[in-house]
């Protein structure tokens, strides 16, 4: 596979290698590296400013020399090389616009490393320009070779009718749909000819190319030919019909059969609900961001990095020392010095973390905590777009469980919160203290967080685990006491028949917001913790 990028890079335009760092990840690198040997090979960091990744002006180096100076951007340094993009889910999709333009300008090929699982998926914009997709847990290292074996191909090698015909029959069978997919699977079969020492494409060459662009790409099981009928008994065997021979789309497609996953079904599934939109959250708090969010003016400073130059602002600064400056140093331009410079400043929001705490005790725990997870779900069904995740955690019997940590894979949620437990007694003070260090967690990595509380209020597990209604309401009240001296916002949700005292209380002294819910349904839930 690395030798056929090699051969056509902007043709194929990459690989996406699923999952994380490790042996299989370091001898694909190192193939890839031994077939780009003598062409420029880069990686990207997460976080590469937009002048270091696209190129601009250097503004230092043009202020001394007095005229522009641009700085090649890292795509352009790379121009038929190759690029390596870690941790390519967080990648946003605005840079993988510019990334993928790139990909056409200077024609480069992109090795995408997806450690996402199941959680995330690098961009469409990226992942639909890969000619291959490979699960990192069933690679090896082959033979080694050598960059002299490769003879660079300019163009397609030509290609028997029936053999395209037979990728496109592979393709329909297998699900997979658009132009690009069966584009990518003629130049890895010219591709694999010209290794071969084959002026035209074979058969096999087009078997090759469907098990490896082709399979990972099915959408579905392609229908089982019915077997051949037996021949009648007692017929001459002169006239019994001979074995036919196997057709190029017989061979192709049984290549690509024998690549596609165990449980393509469930793959399928998990790609489905990876690609889909996902659900908002609300806004976290406003942080001050060299790069990105909301203009808030400028200040005084040196571009360069991730700061931006703010020219008007810079301009204004020197306009009233232009005639000084030109008696001092002679007519030209405009005379800019450092003191004049002036870099944006943008404001934006952070990523919100809402953190259910659920009382899951008692006879009605299983609706509550069926309510919250239709909330969490809901939450995180656009959880990407407002960069927001969230938490599930519940209280019952003497501890806390955390059924979800801060996630924002509608996936990993469903399949975490499949089965719910529930009943016993009420270790509210717990369940508290619980939210309150994760929150508080939270916060230190730059999040927003925020407490959705579900409860009646009345605690009878005392935060030592001892039963006793009196010592438990004293510990719940002096938990609710330390969320509000750490600033957390938080919501209660009594969910009892007839509003609580208790809860009222708690809320009180969490500082929080009081609602009754008695019957609290997962839009209305949702709707409280997306305002």
């Amino acid at each position: 596979m690395a030798r056929m990028l090699a051969l056509n890079p902007a043709g194929l335009g990459g690989i996406r290698l699923r999952g994380g760092p490790g042996p299989a990840c370091d001898a694909f690198l190192d193939s890839l590296a031994r077939a780009f040997a003598g062409r420029p090979i880069r990686r990207l960091p997460i976080h590469i400013d937009e002048d270091r990744l696209c190129g601009g002006i250097d503004v230092a180096a043009s202020l001394v020399a007095g005229r522009k100076v641009e700085c090649p951007g890292l795509l352009a340094e790379v121009r038929g090389g190759l690029l390596i993009a870690a941790s390519a889910e967080r990648i946003t999709p605005a840079r993988a616009g510019r990334i993928a333009a790139g990909m056409e300008a200077h024609r480069f090929a992109l090795v995408v490393l997806d450690e996402s699982g199941e959680d995330e998926a690098p961009p469409a914009a990226l992942t639909e320009r890969l000619a291959f997709d490979v699960q990192l847990g069933s690679v090896s290292e082959q033979v080694p070779w050598t960059p002299s074996e490769l003879i660079l191909a300019v163009s397609l090698a030509p290609a028997d009718p029936k053999v395209i015909a037979a990728l496109e029959a592979t393709a329909r069978l297998l699900g997979v749909a658009g132009a690009r997919p069966l584009l990518f699977a003629l130049r890895a079969a010219a591709a694999a000819a010209r290794l071969a020492g084959r002026e035209s494409i074979s058969p096999a060459d087009a078997a090759e190319a469907a098990r490896l662009v082709l399979a990972p790409r099915a959408t579905q099981m392609p229908a089982e030919q019915p077997p051949d009928p037996p021949p009648p008994e007692n017929t001459d065997p002169e006239s019994a019909p001979r074995e036919q021979t196997r057709t190029p789309e017989d061979v192709v497609l049984e290549a690509a059969r024998a690549a596609l996953p165990e449980g393509l079904e469930k793959l399928v599934e998990g790609r489905i609900t990876r690609d889909a939109p996902a659900s908002q959250g609300g806004a976290g708090e406003r942080q001050r961001s060299p790069v990105r969010g909301r203009a808030i003016g400028s200040r005084a400073g040196m571009p360069g990095g991730q700061a931006r130059l703010a020219l008007v602002e810079t301009l204004r600064a020197a306009a009233p020392w232009q005639k000084l400056r030109r008696l001092e140093e002679g007519p030209g331009l405009v005379r800019l010095r450092r003191e004049d410079m002036r870099i944006r400043r943008f404001e934006a929001r952070a990523e919100t973390l809402t953190i259910f705490a659920v009382d899951a005790s008692g006879s009605s725990a299983f609706a509550r905590l069926a309510e919250a997870k239709g909330a969490v779900e809901l939450l995180l069904e656009r959880a990407h777009a407002e960069r927001a995740e969230v938490a599930l955690l519940a209280f019952r019997g003497a501890g806390v469980e955390l059924l979800l940590p801060p996630t924002r894979s509608l996936t990993r949620a469903r399949r975490l919160l499949a089965e719910l437990p529930g009943g016993g007694g009420t270790p509210l003070s717990a369940g508290l203290d619980a939210a309150r260090l994760l929150a508080e967690a939270s916060r230190r990595r730059g999040r927003t967080p925020r407490i959705l509380l579900l409860t009646d209020g009345r605690a009878n597990i005392a935060a030592d685990g001892a039963a006793g209604r009196a010592r438990a309401t004293e510990d719940a009240a002096a938990a609710a006491g330390r969320i509000a001296a750490a600033m957390l916002a938080a919501t209660l949700i009594d969910i009892s028949p007839r509003p609580q005292p208790e809860a009222s209380r708690v809320a009180e002294k969490m500082n929080a917001r009081y609602l009754h819910l008695p019957r609290a349904p997962a839009a209305a839930i949702h709707a409280i913790a997306a305002a």
